[in-house]
């Protein structure tokens, strides 16, 4: 706030004039005092100029309804929504979401530079203020084969822009640990900022020379221990409840049983499918199942604002206090925290969100290149010992196990409840692929495939033939990306999303339903209702999440850190 703003709104702050707007007999959430307390709400431009016994033009009775900052989710992949920013930006605001920390390393390993570009015009004048972090890992180590190159060199130009925050997600941890000039290139360019860590199951020695590298947060603990050890060491925690990954629970409950203060926690989804968002909800499921855990509610939404406003230097939000923006949130109570109304910049949200009127370019809607395929390229040879990816209910963790596979000939034949796993190089048309088995899937009589797959976006698939699997890599070359289900050599279903084979634009596409139906056809197909088909196989090719993936390259063990 500049000099003469300060001059203009100081007589509204004393009274001496009437703001625009009073929001009277309200319970204010103050993440101060971590209390709740009764008083009216002022505001004027904008901006909060009065909390306590205020008198404005206009005035609106909340009748004792509670007001809490606008939420912040603290590291999203919008991506993962399957839709663009501001189609994303109506859904998460229904839910009192008005800030967004966002790593669009997804599109940007798909897309490069223009990837970030798209995103950063796309976010302009969306409603959520859209802030972001440079992808630290495009591609994310030098094993991958991804569609772009994002280094140090290519993140100059972005570093100064207002709406970029830091550094987003240090994935390759073990280079950070070797030393690796390019990552540490990246961080020192980026000092000044934050820093954003990805350190699945890192402990002891390693967490704290990860941490003096420069990282400052984490949101892949698992459990309670793995976050006590990350605020010891320093770290930010970011408690991630996402569509696959869901780690609220064990880490709050954990920390309740403990008495720790949960100063160092901030809270965020990470990756969250839209069909989650709108039956489910957004950062306001995580503050009703915090308070279901037993966590203070005013701790709850100081975790869920102030904290994370805090982290990244968010000037201006994150409170309801004088001098703060009128983002706002007004909830029925703080056990369900109903949101009844939502305020951006102390205007009532209309439910409308304004959209760019750019449109994505042909690097963005043409970047499915698969020649067409034969069924001998899909042939895996069976050993005694053949690793195995073995699929773990509600999470995106994975475990080995060594096997042997069912075959004829030598060859695998999908049985017994392993199916074949294909990953597909999709950016140059290349045709690399690899062949790999996986068990705990379920899925029968058919395959499913998706250009989703973390965090290369190759095209991966998964079935129990061959002519199934061939049928969906098909599709998903014909539709330009997206997720599909075949069975008995026909398309039965297919989610269309033509931006980098990642989302769609198309307002009058219901995603969430159609993700929800695709979804459903998969469970009936045979996958356990405790396993997300689309988000589980899309984290099949990620190497940096233990303990085994498959890539365009092969299987590779994150553990052992090498292809097997």
């Amino acid at each position: 706030m500049d000099k003469k703003q300060k001059q203009r709104l100081i007589p509204y702050a004393l009274q001496q004039k009437l703001p625009e707007l009073v929001l009277k007999n309200a319970g204010v959430v103050d993440v101060f005092s971590k209390r709740v307390r009764k008083a009216d709400v002022a505001i004027q431009d904008g901006v909060i100029v009065g909390v306590g016994d205020c008198r404005g033009r206009e005035e609106r009775d909340l009748g004792g309804a509670f007001v809490a900052p606008g939420f912040i989710d603290s590291h999203v992949h919008i991506e993962s929504s399957m839709v663009s920013p501001p189609l994303f930006a109506e859904k998460i605001l229904a839910h009192g979401t008005t800030a967004v920390v966002a790593d669009p390393h997804e599109i940007v390993n798909v897309a490069g530079e223009a990837g970030m570009e798209y995103m950063l015009s796309q976010t302009e004048n969306a409603g959520v203020r859209f802030y972001f972090m440079l992808p630290s890992c495009v591609p994310i180590s030098s094993i991958e084969h991804n569609g772009a190159a994002f280094g140090a060199d290519r993140m100059k130009k972005f570093r100064g822009h207002p709406r970029v925050l830091g550094l987003g997600e240090v994935m390759d941890c073990p280079g950070v640990l070797r030393g690796d000039g390019g990552l540490l290139e990246k961080i020192g360019l980026m000092e000044g900022g934050v820093i954003d860590g990805h350190a699945p199951a890192v402990r002891g020695r390693e967490l704290q020379a990860y941490r003096l590298a420069g990282v400052q947060t984490d949101h892949e603990c698992t459990d309670y221990a793995q976050a006590l050890e990350r605020i010891e060491d320093g770290f930010i925690v970011q408690v991630r409840e996402g569509s696959a990954a869901r780690n609220l629970d064990a880490i709050l409950s954990g920390a309740l049983k403990d008495g720790l203060d949960c100063g160092r926690f901030v809270f965020c989804t990470d990756d969250l499918h839209l069909d989650d968002v709108v039956h489910r909800g957004h950062i306001d499921y995580i503050l009703r199942r915090a308070a279901a855990l037993g966590m203070d509610p005013v701790q709850a939404v100081r975790c869920a604002t102030l904290n994370a406003a805090q982290l990244y230097g968010l000037s201006g939000l994150g409170a309801v206090a004088p001098g703060y923006r009128a983002d706002l949130v007004v909830l029925d109570n703080l056990r369900d925290f109903g949101v009844l109304q939502v305020f951006l910049d102390g205007k009532a949200w209309d439910g409308t969100v304004a959209r760019s009127a750019a449109l994505p370019n042909a690097r963005l809607t043409e970047s499915v290149h698969v020649p067409p395929l034969s069924a001998d390229r899909l042939a895996c040879r069976c050993g005694e010992k053949f690793p195995v990816i073995q699929v773990v209910p509600g999470e995106i963790l994975t475990k080995r196990v060594d096997m042997p596979l069912p075959g004829e000939g030598g060859v695998f034949v999908p049985g017994d409840d392993l199916l074949k796993v294909a990953v597909v190089q999709r950016h140059d048309g290349s045709g690399r692929l690899a062949v790999g088995a996986v068990k705990g899937f379920g899925l029968k009589s058919g395959a499913v495939a998706s250009t989703v797959a973390h965090d290369s976006h190759n095209l991966i698939a998964i079935g129990d033939n061959d002519r199934d699997i061939l049928c969906a890599v098909g599709e998903l070359r014909r539709c330009q990306g997206g997720y599909t289900v075949c069975s008995g050599g026909r398309v039965l279903e297919t989610l269309p999303l033509p931006v980098a084979g990642l989302f769609t634009d198309d307002a009058s596409l219901d995603v969430a339903e159609r993700q929800k139906e695709i979804s459903g056809l998969c469970h009936r197909m045979g996958v356990p209702e405790n396993i997300d088909p689309f988000q589980n196989l899309s984290f099949l090719s990620l190497t940096v999440i233990p303990e085994i993936r498959i890539t365009d390259s092969g299987i590779f063990d994150v553990i052992k850190n090498k292809f097997l």
